[in-house]
């Protein structure tokens, strides 16, 4: 096989030389001698091409240079993508949700700090629902805003003499202008004659009562009060704050009533009564919050209806 190959490399060459001496064969087109030459000078020139190309290729590589070394001490991580600046971008109401997150964060770092019963907390004006969505911009529900509450309201009930400086303002930043509960009237006190004054309400009736140091005569409208009050049970509620400390016969009783009927206006002396005795005695507020005489009583009678006897009461009807 190797011997039949260069024969016939040989004969291939020895057609060439002749090609070559006969300009005839050489320029003819249809000679497969020139055809076969060109093809053989073509395919060199292709390898001449491809080492070029690989030469020139190793030559970029050796003049470009290595990446330096990573500093991890001022590396920084770049995010693939761009992260919102809030993590509520992408839901209903994003500003509301920023607050929200903002008051539970607060109250997860304070959550060990002593608190106060919400009786004893400081009442808070916070906005009305129309309010904050003015603030926000936002249409923010009822059901929302309720829980939103319960938020400021457990951050208020931490004991006012520990309550951060932070906290402090972000409650303050909720209250609405004008606060009616940061306006607290003067603390009643005994005047130069040594009276206590109260005042008191319950349903259209209004009392006025003057409390002295005395020997436990009570006077109503200018009145005795068994005049004033005929019934054993009015005059029992209407000394009751005295008779459940013990202070009968320790005070004296200047009441003047007004409006509506027997019982109201005997129930608002009672409320006028421990509020006074309270300016004389502040001890003494535990034992008639117990007794139940310093609450005010808010229940009015209900109005009555279009086609109704009463509030609720309907004539009869017959059909027949």
């Amino acid at each position: 096989m190797a011997l039949q190959r260069s024969t016939y490399l040989a004969r291939t060459a020895q057609g060439v030389y002749g090609a070559i001496q006969r300009p005839s064969l050489l320029h003819s087109s249809t000679s497969p001698i020139l055809c076969a030459s060109s093809q053989f000078l073509r395919q060199k020139q292709q390898r001449n091409n491809f080492s070029t190309s690989i030469r020139r290729h190793a030559e970029e590589l050796e003049m470009v240079r290595a990446a330096p070394e990573i500093d991890f001490n001022n590396f920084q991580i770049r995010p693939a993508r761009i992260v919102p600046a809030s993590p509520a971008y992408f839901s209903g109401s994003p500003k509301f949700i920023d607050h929200q997150i903002r008051l539970e964060r607060l109250l997860e770092k304070y959550a060990q700090v002593p608190t106060v019963q919400a009786a004893e907390a400081p009442r808070m004006a916070w906005f009305k629902l129309a309010q904050f969505r003015d603030l926000l911009g936002e249409p923010i529900p009822a059901k929302k805003y309720k829980n939103f509450q319960k938020v400021l309201q457990r951050l208020n009930r931490i004991q006012p003499s520990l309550l951060p400086e932070e906290v402090r303002e972000a409650l303050y930043s909720y209250v609405r202008p004008g606060n009616p509960y940061a306006n607290k009237p003067a603390p009643a006190v005994v005047d130069e004659f040594g009276r206590a004054r109260g005042k008191g309400k319950r349903k259209e009736s209004s009392a006025v009562v003057f409390l002295v140091e005395g020997d436990g005569e009570v006077l109503v409208n200018n009145k005795n009060i068994v005049d004033a009050f005929p019934r054993v049970h009015d005059r029992e509620s209407a000394l009751w704050a005295l008779r459940c400390t013990q202070r009968l016969d320790k005070y004296n009783v200047w009441a003047k009533v007004s409006g509506g009927g027997v019982t109201g206006q005997a129930e608002a002396i009672t409320l006028a009564v421990a509020r006074a005795l309270m300016v004389h005695e502040p001890a003494l507020k535990p034992v008639l919050r117990k007794a139940g005489v310093i609450t005010v009583d808010a229940r009015r009678v209900e109005r009555k209806k279009p086609g109704h006897v009463k509030a609720r009461k309907m004539p009869t009807w017959v059909k027949r």
